[in-house]
């Protein structure tokens, strides 16, 4: 039975399918966990295990949530914020725009399918989880992810599931999505320790923290001075 293994992978990494690695056929209550099927209980519980202890855990929203379509959009984003809620230090960086940006990207607030491997591996993620966004975006996210980056990926999809993530949940509708964040709740109740609750995730978190009150608040040693001429106007009299 093939197994899709942790990256980083390579540079050029066989895709899941060429590894012989399908998604279960709808219906039969059954995931994809690092390229094997089993039950979806499993899988759920597998994923609410590597959500709170990996490094860095982040929730990556894409279009379909962060740009509320409809009501339906609305109540399971806002399922989505109830997760983050429960995994102690789990970041949210989305998706809205997948348009390529150029000539930089910044890794701090953007996950684009060009770069994905710079964000995760500037954030320094280690678990994260792609959720609304649309398939063909997510496929060439995951292959990069993998291919680059130590990060454990999860898909939470609402139609067939990415064979390319280590985990993959197919058909997410909000009682799905609810049964996670129950998940990492039990998880948690059991003596499961989150990252962001160990010694070096707290140091990390703390770190963080301060890194990007600096940021939005320079001391005037750190703040550049505009010194440029400015450029003169048209001159609406002049011929």
């Amino acid at each position: 039975m093939p197994k899709l293994e942790l990256g980083p992978i390579g540079l050029l990494p066989p895709s899941a399918a060429a590894l012989g690695i399908f998604q279960p056929e709808q219906g039969t209550g059954m995931d994809l966990v690092e390229g094997e099927h089993v039950p979806t209980d499993k899988a759920i519980e597998k994923a609410a295990h590597e959500i709170l202890t990996r490094r860095n855990p982040t929730l990556f929203p894409g279009p379909m949530i962060v740009w509320g379509w409809n009501e339906e959009t609305d109540h399971k984003a806002d399922l989505a914020m109830d997760l983050v809620k429960e995994v102690p230090g789990m970041n949210v960086i989305t998706m809205p725009d997948y348009r390529p940006i150029y000539p930089k990207i910044d890794p701090e607030t953007v996950i684009n399918p060009c770069h994905p491997n710079l964000t995760i591996n500037h954030n320094k993620i280690e678990s994260c989880i792609l959720i609304g966004i649309h398939c063909h975006f997510a496929n060439i996210t995951l292959k990069m992810i993998r291919a680059n980056t130590n990060c454990y990926t999860m898909a939470f999809c609402a139609y067939d599931g990415h064979e390319d993530a280590l985990i993959s949940l197919r058909d997410l509708d909000g009682s799905k999505l609810i049964k996670v964040t129950e998940a990492v709740r039990k998880a948690k109740k059991d003596g499961v320790e989150p990252w962001g609750l160990t010694k070096d995730g707290k140091e990390e978190l703390e770190e963080i923290a301060a890194r990007k009150k600096a940021e939005l608040n320079p001391s005037k040693q750190e703040t550049t001075l505009f010194m440029g001429e400015l450029e003169q106007g048209l001159d609406e009299n002049a011929e």
